[in-house]
């Protein structure tokens, strides 16, 4: 499985796409819209961290995800992508939540989906079989409309990067010539499975992705603006968590 998406800045636009891509034939359980909760996609009120199957429909689903706030996701794939992203769903109307759902999901991408979440923007995923199937998906997204998943994450880092930028010179360091490598642990920070833990508890897994940048990129010093940046990003996902509790 792989896993195509679009952010679009109309909720009309993402519906469009949803029905394109499900007149492709793609299962229900393959594809998800997923809205902040304000872009309500129907009239019928539904608790947070509950789940509705509608006659004739795709079950909805909402839940609150930390750093972002209350989501409603359609079908079991909606259900998994806020489960990857911190949300407490459990069983989704009797549907389980197995690891073949999230199977081709992105999981380094999660951070961009909310991203594009908090800004009031809806996502389309859809699970392609293959890469002839993914291509004619991408295709549906980008006339509808579909920013693409780079794009949106391109934007996420422009908006952070001035502040980033101006903290790391504090120390004396070139921003110019780490950024590379001060993002990717950024990155790595945002990673659905590194949120919410102890340092302690992923510092070895930090160091494997020092080494691995290492690795490829040998002939540079990957390990002090990595490691700054995978410590920034921490920050930068509590302070979005808190935030939202606040809010």
């Amino acid at each position: 499985m792989k896993a195509v998406t679009g952010v679009f800045r109309s909720k009309s636009d993402a519906q469009r796409a949803l029905a394109a891509i499900r007149s492709a034939g793609v299962h229900e359980d393959q594809i998800t819209l997923l809205t902040p909760e304000n872009m309500d996609l129907t009239e019928q009120s539904i608790p947070v961290g509950g789940a509705v199957a509608f006659s004739g429909g795709p079950l909805l689903v909402a839940a609150l995800i930390p750093g972002v706030g209350p989501i409603t996701a359609l079908g079991l794939l909606g259900g998994a992508v806020l489960a990857a992203a911190g949300a407490s769903v459990g069983a989704v109307a009797g549907g389980k939540l197995e690891d073949s759902m999230t199977e081709g999901l992105p999981e380094d991408e999660i951070f961009v989906y909310e991203d594009a979440l908090r800004k009031g923007r809806s996502v389309v995923v859809a699970l392609a079989e293959d890469d002839d199937a993914a291509a004619r998906y991408r295709q549906m997204l980008q006339v509808e409309g579909a920013e693409s998943v780079d794009a949106a994450r391109e934007q996420w880092w422009i908006g952070l990067r001035s502040a980033e930028q101006e903290h790391y010179s504090k120390f004396g360091r070139n921003f110019s010539e780490d950024e590379q490598f001060f993002r990717m642990g950024f990155e790595a920070a945002m990673h659905a499975r590194s949120r919410c833990k102890e340092y302690d508890q992923v510092l070895a897994e930090m160091d494997a992705k020092i080494e691995d940048v290492e690795r490829q990129y040998p002939d540079k010093a990957v390990a002090e603006p990595f490691r700054r940046g995978y410590e920034r990003g921490r920050d930068h996902y509590q302070e979005l968590c808190n935030e939202s509790k606040a809010a």
